[in-house]
């Protein structure tokens, strides 16, 4: 999105919900008026099965420590951490993950779960579920209907993670160069770089 308004977190929730391949039975956000809106409450509780909007209580910020942890692999490696200050990048970093960065995230690379954390004297002590994908958690669930079980098998089928590797460095090519070049300029917005290649 290319702000935080409400009409542009609302077409995203709609965008992604109408992809989900499970029913969307509840919403938790943190506290943001991004997500704190009428237009959001309303489109929540009357969809034909209402769905449960819930938000972080204030002040506890790891109440969002699952999504929050996902702030590095999604955003952060792909994108890095430059401003990205140009509208017309909008649309090509959406592509970029609805097509490929997703598909590659979800169906090939496997992540580590937190199964248990204890504590023993003074240290903590962790142990992880047995890296999977976020394909085979969500075929692991059973909580998908036989449609659509056949329709990820088929999709995860028909893909090819090196195919996908090369096209997100094609894609992704363009879009950090562009945010390169806004980073480069002063507050003023003149490019001193350019500036001086000109005058010599």
């Amino acid at each position: 999105m290319w702000n935080k308004g409400a009409a542009g977190v609302l077409a995203a929730t709609r965008t992604v919900a109408a992809e989900l391949p499970f029913a969307l039975l509840g919403f938790d956000c943190d506290n943001g008026s991004e997500f704190l809106n009428h237009h959001l409450l309303h489109y929540l509780h009357e969809r034909k099965k209402p769905v449960a909007f819930t938000r972080s209580r204030p002040y506890h910020s790891d109440d969002n420590a699952p999504v929050e942890q996902k702030h590095w692999m999604w955003p952060r490696q792909l994108l890095g951490y430059e401003r990205l200050e140009r509208a017309e990048l909008v649309e090509p970093i959406s592509e970029l993950y609805r097509e490929v960065w997703g598909p590659l995230m979800n169906f090939f690379l496997p992540g580590l779960k937190l199964k248990e954390k204890w504590r023993e004297k003074s240290q903590w002590k962790k142990r992880y579920e047995p890296a999977r994908t976020a394909y085979q958690r969500l075929r692991d669930t059973g909580v998908l209907g036989r449609k659509a079980r056949r329709d990820l098998r088929e999709r995860y089928e028909g893909l090819d993670p090196f195919a996908l590797q090369a096209e997100l460095e094609r894609r992704l090519k363009p879009i950090l160069a562009g945010a390169a070049e806004v980073a480069r300029r002063p507050a003023g917005g003149i490019d001193r770089t350019a500036t001086l290649k000109n005058e010599n």
